[in-house]
């Protein structure tokens, strides 16, 4: 199937989270949900889509944990790994491969990149000046020094950037350092060093031509990508460490040093397309057709840290090679805040920090849809938005219970206990019946206009629009007072309703799948869910109606409602730092 746009298949990725910590809502609201509830409505579609993702294994965060776990760091990332994966798993996170960049095919892909641009001219060698550890014996790369920031003077930034105003700076500027290395006590000293640089400014001409193809892009995104164009620099791509992605040339100080983690991490996007190929369809070159084929659209889906690597750095590296194709859209999120309940503010959240909250500790105490709802509901795509233990329990009862839910349940309940379990059939339609009925294609079509454009929010709110529209026409046409002297009048109400129940299902497949695939159940009808294939169309069949006697099971709530007490309890567990 070709799309509108003339592509035949489409390639999605989400940021490869870092292995040395648990995954926490603010990345699902950033990186994750956005691009699972996109793929599962191309799926539903009927489109070729193939959905990559993975652990990011060879970062100075991982040696960090280790160091101060006294482990390897073998351990950190097969730890965090699997939980990882598990939590994706858990929340729905429906990915066609969840890779590793610890593979071995993943050294061997990435060091083809890195030869590639070198023998291109797009690689050369400086000498740098870098903080060394006497007592460590050891130059102290990123987060193994930290120190104040030069910009906005915070006390406790890292080597290469603030947590607290973002600003990224060479490490030599960092003010006051200190060795971040348990047991250093030394203060750490500017050394040389000689290391390996991708020259970005050779890009910048494709680069700005790229972004300026591109003008439906978000703000964010725009903004920053074009930030760093027009002041682009040669930018150091190796490390003096032993841990991550051996340096593939012959040279005197190659083998002390790694490719680092910024440059080999973008590139396991490939390194797992290539093992999902080798996996599912044993073809070593499966991959290159998404990869290498410009009838494949490429989407990135990223929160706003990620933006420079993959609105700048990763396409440069792309162009340098030469033959692949580059994203057609970089999806790029905000932050998620927590709302503080004692302060009444929102502070940014942080594992540090105690208020962040993990997806394992979520997914053991909430139900899945309500995850998935709210985060979509307040997804920060122009804007930062915030966590708020009341205000998921008011949208998500007050919203998906009580609007889609509650019309739910009672249409399918009177149609099961008044018409045999069956749908009943449609006698002479009124006026409201005919703008009921045509509201429901105008209503799936404007959701599938706003997932098209990215803008998932607005998506949901139309998907909570139709349920409203639905309620006004249940309660108008009043069944349960027509069910005792007019059977055609309420057969033909509920056989409405059926309809709208019909299209609901389909269309909250890709933001609910839980009480989607609950409904189709109960209604008997099908969810197809495609992937790298393509299947047959689910979306358009929510338009179709589900025919006069089709059977229906007795309902069940899809929606049960958060219970105050319950939602006070795990807000308070959260501010003792138990939700982690």
């Amino acid at each position: 199937m070709t799309n509108e746009s003339g592509f035949k298949r489409t390639l999605v990725t989400s940021a490869l989270p870092y292995a040395n910590g648990y995954i926490h809502l603010g990345h699902i609201a950033g990186a994750y949900l956005p691009a699972d509830i996109y793929v599962r409505y191309k799926r539903l579609r009927g489109d070729r889509v193939l959905y990559v993702g993975g652990s990011d294994e060879y970062g100075v965060p991982i040696t960090l944990t280790a160091l101060k776990e006294g482990v390897s760091p073998r351990e950190v990332i097969d730890r965090y790994h699997a939980a990882n994966e598990e939590a994706f798993r858990r929340l729905g996170i429906s990915y066609d491969i969840y890779g590793r960049t610890s593979w071995d095919l993943h050294i061997d892909t990435t060091q083809s990149f890195f030869l590639r641009l070198l023998d291109g001219g797009y690689i050369h060698q400086e000498e740098m000046e870098l903080w060394y550890s006497p007592q460590s014996d050891k130059y102290l790369p990123d987060r193994y020094v930290k120190g104040t920031c030069p910009k906005c003077g915070y006390e406790d930034a890292n080597g290469d950037e603030c947590e607290r105003c973002g600003a990224q700076y060479a490490a030599k500027d960092l003010v006051q350092p200190r060795a971040n290395i348990p047991g250093d006590t030394s203060t750490p000293i500017l050394r040389k060093s000689r290391h390996w640089f991708l020259d970005l400014p050779k890009f910048a001409d494709r680069l700005r031509a790229w972004l300026d193809g591109h003008p439906e892009w978000r703000t964010n995104v725009k903004g920053i990508a074009y930030g760093w164009v027009n002041d682009l620099r040669p930018r150091c791509i190796t490390r003096d460490t032993d841990w991550g992605v051996p340096i593939p040339v012959d040279a005197p100080d190659a083998a002390s040093k790694r490719i680092y983690v910024w440059f080999d991490a973008p590139i396991g996007y490939v390194t797992n397309t290539r093992q999902w190929g080798v996996d599912r369809l044993g073809d070593p070159h499966a991959w290159e057709l998404w990869w290498k084929d410009s009838a494949t659209r490429m989407i990135h889906f990223i929160g706003k840290d990620n933006i420079p690597f993959h609105a700048v750095i990763f396409p440069a590296m792309l162009m340098g090679q030469g033959d692949y194709i580059l994203a057609d859209h970089v999806v790029g999120n905000e932050y998620l805040n927590i709302f503080n309940r004692q302060t009444g503010q929102a502070e940014k959240g942080s594992k540090s920090r105690g208020n962040m909250i993990s997806v394992k500790w979520a997914v053991e105490h909430l139900p899945l849809d309500a995850i998935r709802y709210y985060l979509c509901a307040i997804a920060p795509e122009s804007k930062d938005s915030s966590f708020d233990w009341d205000d998921l329990m008011f949208r998500y009862n007050g919203e998906l219970c009580d609007v889609v839910g509650n019309f739910v349940h009672r249409s399918l309940t009177m149609t099961v206990k008044n018409f045999d379990g069956a749908v009943p059939p449609a006698k002479a339609l009124d006026a409201e019946d005919s703008t009921m009925l045509a509201a429901i294609p105008e209503q799936v079509d404007a959701i599938a206009e706003s997932l098209e454009n990215f803008r998932f929010r607005q998506a949901l709110e139309r998907l909570i629009d139709l349920g409203r529209k639905a309620n006004v026409y249940f309660d108008a046409k009043q069944p349960w007072v027509t069910r005792k002297t007019d059977t055609a009048r309420t057969g033909t109400t509920l056989h409405v309703c059926c309809q709208v129940v019909k299209a609901l299902c389909h269309a909250m497949a890709p933001f609910l799948p839980d009480g989607a695939h609950a409904l189709a159940e109960i209604i008997g009808t099908a969810l197809p869910e495609g992937g790298p294939d393509g299947g047959p169309d689910g979306w358009n069949a929510a338009k179709e109606a589900l025919p006069a006697g089709s059977p229906l099971q007795t309902p069940q709530v899809l929606f049960p409602k958060l219970d105050k007490d319950r939602i006070t309890e795990l807000a308070e567990m959260h501010e003792r730092g138990e939700a982690f």
